[in-house]
């Protein structure tokens, strides 16, 4: 099992800036890519960003040259820097860690951490 607690979200007015972070921990060995979704109220879950275990990136497009994702290995940590906020970003942000063994893909899931943006 994998353990991802999130941590970083809030309340920020419109074009400011925050920071989220996902600390993994237990059976961390073999994760192929780490990311984050998002969830507004009423929508689906849908990906923000994820990064490979090889540091390969991949932003949805809504987030493209606003959102950066990156990772700490030695402290087995993914961020979220997130700049330039909308209102639309406001969401519940989950961290997933993505594994695939013997043909069988794994999804791990956060807790969760609210990001507000609103003035």
């Amino acid at each position: 099992q994998v353990q991802l607690v999130e941590s970083g979200g809030g309340l920020v007015q419109p074009g400011g800036s925050l920071r989220l972070s996902c600390a993994a921990s237990g059976s961390i060995v073999s994760i192929d890519a780490m990311g984050w979704y998002r969830q507004a109220p009423g929508k689906q879950r849908e990906l923000v960003a994820a990064i490979t275990s090889g540091g390969s990136t991949n932003y949805a497009d809504s987030v493209k040259g606003r959102f950066t994702i990156s990772r700490d290995n030695a402290k087995n940590t993914v961020y979220l820097q997130m700049n330039s906020l909308k209102p639309e970003d406001t969401a519940v942000y989950y961290c997933n860690a993505h594994r695939v063994i013997i043909g069988i893909s794994h999804d791990y899931w956060g807790q969760g951490t609210q990001v507000t943006v609103s003035s």
